[in-house]
């Protein structure tokens, strides 16, 4: 195992959790930030070196002949994994030149990219014949109208370019109940200067988001697969999944791998769907093509992600695999499921029954590892700091 892994991200569990999967099995990691500043997943154990490079989108070009010159300086090329949207954007932009020096899963330049965007997403997955949500794009004859008619109100305001509107807006979406609403939301984008879109909310419960988590070998062939199903995410109805179960169903494997295969996508990918709760019907929603923020789950149920992708690209893959079967075992990000419960309750969506109920099952945690417990140590002395800070301000 002479490869590093240069894992792109630490200041967020998936980071840390690439970390763990990979450090376990004594891989060399070296965790890659911006700042040395709440970076709790390089305090994990597994972490074996730090590197503190230049902002990958403020100083973009810095950036990539930092990875250039430490992968230059290795015996072997290190092998690359991102943990945020917005590294992914980068690599996807310089792939070509990177691919030189590291080992990447994915070889086409601008995949990553067109599967990110939302509005390329939607082209792809109807020329496939997969059910997305109704849209209505910006500009579109009679727009208002057809707002009106097909979508109907409430509907969503989506960003076509995810991490950026995130970035500006610290939200997913804009959700609107009137035209007067939808106004201001489009008024906001364009200020912003951000494209956006009007589509149809599905109707159902967050439970009934469900997800198909696959890797695809050097061949486009789907190797390693589970499905989940998510039970809260924050904010609350078009967020992050901080409480999600695996949950098998082969429906979303027939959609998923096929599409995937397609498309000749290399490496993991995690497609998330809604299920209509008036029709059965499963609509794909996004895809990430980053580590996933259940993995340390995925991980618990013998799809350890990022080592699967690290012995494919060193040259000793590892055996097939699907979980084929319910195993009850959920991802719990407490802290702001703690936030979620609130607003849930707040917004009479969840029972308090409901909640206690499905916190006893078996669970994997987001940050918490009583083997390496100083990620979570720093994790709070975290959040106790911002705290203060808020407190003294105020």
């Amino acid at each position: 195992m002479d490869n590093k892994a240069v894992i792109l991200g630490s200041n967020y569990y998936i980071g840390l959790s690439a970390i763990r999967c990979l450090g376990a099995h004594g891989i060399h990691t070296v965790a890659v930030d911006y700042s040395a500043e709440n970076t709790y997943g390089a305090k994990s154990k597994y972490c074996s070196e730090r590197a503190i490079a230049p902002h990958y989108s403020e100083e973009t070009e810095e950036f990539i002949q930092f990875l250039k010159n430490y992968a230059r300086s290795q015996a072997v090329p290190p092998v690359l994994i991102p943990c945020h949207d917005s590294y992914v954007e980068v690599m996807d932009q310089y792939l070509d030149e990177l691919k030189e020096y590291y080992l990447i899963p994915q070889m086409e330049q601008g995949l990553y990219t067109k599967l990110m965007n939302k509005d390329t997403l939607h082209q792809l997955a109807t020329e496939m014949g997969v059910a997305v949500p109704e849209t209505v794009r910006v500009g579109e004859d009679n727009f208002m109208e057809k707002i009106e008619t097909n979508i109907k109100y409430p509907c969503i305001v989506k960003p076509v370019d995810s991490p950026s509107f995130v970035a500006t807006f610290r939200k997913k979406i804009f959700k609107v109940y009137n035209q007067k609403e939808l106004e201001e939301a489009l008024e906001k984008a364009k200020n912003a200067n951000l494209e956006v879109f009007v589509q149809r909310i599905i109707p159902g419960f967050d439970d009934h988001m469900y997800t198909f988590d696959a890797y695809l070998n050097q061949d486009s062939k789907v190797t390693h697969w589970t499905t989940c199903q998510k039970y809260r995410q924050y904010p609350i109805n078009f967020g992050a999944s901080v409480y999600t179960v695996q949950k098998y169903v082969p429906e979303l494997y027939e959609i998923g791998a096929t599409f995937l295969e397609k498309l000749q996508y290399k490496g993991f990918a995690e497609i998330e769907f809604k299920k209509d709760a008036e029709t059965g019907q499963f609509y794909l929603i996004e895809i990430n093509v980053r580590i996933t923020n259940f993995n340390s789950m995925l991980q618990k149920l013998g799809l350890n992600f990022p080592y699967i992708t690290y012995q494919e690209l060193t040259g000793s893959a590892v055996e097939p695999k699907a979980i084929a079967e319910d195993r009850n075992l959920a991802f719990w990000y407490g802290y702001e499921d703690l936030l979620a419960i609130k607003d849930y309750k707040r917004t009479k969506q969840l029972s308090l029954r409901k909640v206690i109920v499905s916190l006893f099952k078996p669970k994997a945690y987001a940050i918490w590892s009583a083997q390496d417990p100083k990620p979570a140590f720093s994790f709070v002395k975290m959040l106790i700091s911002k705290l203060f800070k808020k407190v003294h301000h105020s």
